[in-house]
């Protein structure tokens, strides 16, 4: 009488890190623990593109500064290739619109390299089962990229208001009717808008408003 067994699932990791010694760390780390493999190290997002599709695995361990494409648009690129792989960015940048390009191109995940071990070992199990991985740094810079800053803009209280009827594609009457004030006034305050974000046209005073969040 036989007995069956289930064989443990591996998670197979490949690693895109322009630094030697880093890439080799990360191979010993992922091959030394049980429930994981490495299938393959690429110096370069080019190499990786050559590479990648011919046994693709689980996960990604992919960097941003390397030379030639950076990691971003290496991910982009890949993740058309390879839709059913996750990316986790492993990087020292922690930037806000660095992490927004990496989680927009399709990353899963955003760790910084200094992480232990551990750390990436259980980030790269958290983003297998379909979670998303980051570092208590970085998940804090995500959630104040959804907060308006208001406590940094220049502009007053109505002068926002008149800038958010602005980004809403509103005309000057119907800000004013919405507003209660006059054509006149909204004239004034957004004469003052540009003034105060140095730009000349509406359509530089939404992007300004919409890139640094002034609304």
């Amino acid at each position: 009488m036989s007995t069956r067994f289930a064989i443990p699932r591996v998670i197979t990791v490949a690693v895109v890190e322009d630094d030697r010694d880093i890439r080799e760390a990360l191979r010993l780390t992922l091959d030394a623990r049980e429930g994981f493999c490495c299938t393959g190290c690429f110096a370069s997002c080019e190499e990786a593109l050559q590479g990648l599709p011919e046994a693709p695995p689980d996960l990604v361990l992919m960097d941003i500064n390397l030379p030639g494409m950076d990691g971003i648009e290496g991910v982009r690129m890949l993740k058309e290739k390879l839709p059913g792989t996750d990316f986790l960015m492993l990087t020292v940048r922690e930037d806000e619109e660095t992490v927004f390009r990496a989680l927009s191109a399709g990353a899963a995940g955003y760790l910084l390299k200094h992480s232990a071990p551990e750390s990436i070992l259980e980030a790269i199990i958290e983003v297998h089962e379909g979670g998303s991985a980051m570092t208590p740094a970085i998940a804090r810079s995500v959630v104040r990229s959804f907060q308006p800053r208001h406590d940094h803009t220049p502009l007053s209280d109505r002068e926002t208001e008149v800038l958010a009827k602005l980004c809403d594609g509103e005309n000057y009457r119907s800000i004013a009717e919405a507003l209660f004030i006059s054509s006149n006034t909204v004239k004034a305050h957004i004469k003052s808008i540009y003034e105060k974000l140095h730009v000349h046209t509406r359509a530089e005073a939404v992007r300004k408003a919409l890139r640094d969040r002034l609304i």
